[in-house]
């Protein structure tokens, strides 16, 4: 459990950590957008400044998402229902958990709802 709880609160800090270097790159898009009178819809010479802001905001999106499913994770783990499926109630295979510790799912029933 100790070991669980410590990968997880791992997972949440590197998380956090990208979280706010990515919060830092899209205040720095979003400030050369407002300093630059050029015209970056029509440059040839690489991505225009908005798509650069909705690809980092996608970003911070997916990690704050992340975030979301660490800490359900956690919470799992208090109740004593971590690394049980929640679609099948069979033990999720440990593989699993170290590749993804977030896991709400075992293999099968994740495959199934791809």
């Amino acid at each position: 459990m100790e070991q669980v709880r410590a990968r997880l609160a791992a997972e949440r800090e590197q998380t956090l950590r990208r979280l706010g270097d990515l919060t830092d790159d899209y205040d720095a898009v979003v400030a050369a957008s407002r300093d630059t009178n050029a015209d970056d819809e029509h440059d040839p010479e690489g991505a225009t400044i908005a798509f650069e802001r909705s690809q980092v905001g996608a970003l911070v999106r997916q990690a704050r998402t992340h975030l979301r499913e660490v800490a359900a994770a956690e919470a799992r783990l208090a109740a004593g229902t971590y690394g049980v499926c929640e679609s099948c109630g069979r033990p999720i295979a440990a593989g699993r958990l170290e590749a993804r510790p977030v896991a709400r799912t075992c293999i099968d029933c994740a495959s199934r709802t791809r």
